[in-house]
């Protein structure tokens, strides 16, 4: 990868106002590219709706678009007129009404897609088929762009330290993860620096502000983290932008202000052996308070 300014935006969206959120989104891609220099922007998930709309599926499907579409199209404008890269997270449509993905959107500095990650982890109550709005996606790709090799991730995903390393494992430098999270702010950070150090990575974590029309209210911190874990930049619980240079070499040292010399790989240190009985079905052996049977 290449030295650059990596920014993330965290907005307060108009719940269910693509136009308005589309136009906030142009606004502030502007700002963070003029007042940071960033060229890489990541916006939070779901940013052209909020995340809970309150719609079903094939409501939800008559709202947004495809990609590219109404739900990208001034972004991709912008994006090819300051030359910058984004990733744009929207839910989108994939097919007949009532196939809706949660997706991110890479758009490189020319205006064009480069790539679309759908949300391979939904939670319980978001997917289709257990009761929710979302389809699970079924791809885990890097992207090869002139910043680095990038993958991303989506909220909840960021609790599976199997997505993110599958990532790594791929070639990404870094991992962009775009959230709307409703938990703690303790679990917000602890996941992003795990994913971050575990798979020695840049983490890029972009996190909602403000409410949706589920009645759920984003808490901001948005964060850039090193693959040692160390935080670069962290926002505040309001809308702001957050901006840090990523340093091409980021393992010479073994902690932040050291000289001592980083003396292990997480990849390549890995017992692949020991893993073999990982890819099965399991559940936790404590019972959650509520499930979600999901249909066949």
């Amino acid at each position: 990868m290449k030295e650059f300014i990596a920014a993330c935006v965290q907005i307060a969206i108009t719940p269910n106002d693509v136009q308005a959120n589309v136009e906030k989104g142009v606004s502030w891609l502007e700002k963070a590219v003029r007042e940071y220099e960033a060229e890489l922007v990541v916006f939070p998930e779901t940013v052209t709706t909020g995340y809970e709309t309150g719609l079903g599926p094939g409501e939800l499907w008559d709202l947004v678009d495809e990609a590219p579409g109404q739900i990208t199209e001034a972004i991709q404008e912008k994006a090819r007129e300051l030359g910058v890269h984004v990733v744009w997270p929207s839910y989108r449509r994939a097919g007949e009404r009532g196939v809706v993905y949660n997706s991110a959107i890479l758009i490189g500095d020319d205006g064009e897609i480069i790539g679309i990650y759908d949300k391979t982890h939904p939670a319980p109550w978001e997917r289709q088929d257990g009761g929710g709005w979302a389809l699970v996606g079924d791809r885990a790709d890097v992207f090869k762009t002139s910043l680095g090799d990038m993958g991303m991730i989506i909220c909840y995903d960021g609790d599976f330290p199997e997505l993110s390393r599958l990532l790594a494992v791929k070639g990404a430098e870094i991992i962009i993860r775009v959230s709307a999270l409703q938990r703690s702010y303790d679990i917000w950070y602890i996941t992003n620096a795990a994913r971050a150090y575990d798979n020695h990575v840049y983490l890029l974590a972009s996190n909602l502000i403000g409410p949706d029309a589920g009645g759920n209210y984003g808490f901001g911190h948005s964060m850039i983290l090193t693959p040692i874990a160390w935080r670069l930049a962290q926002a505040r619980g309001t809308e702001e932008i957050i901006a840090a240079k990523l340093d091409p070499d980021p393992l010479r040292y073994i902690t932040w202000g050291s000289k001592s010399l980083q003396n292990f790989d997480h990849l390549e240190d890995r017992n692949l052996e020991l893993y073999e009985e990982i890819l099965k079905e399991a559940r936790a052996r404590f019972e959650p308070g509520i499930r979600f049977p999901r249909k066949k």
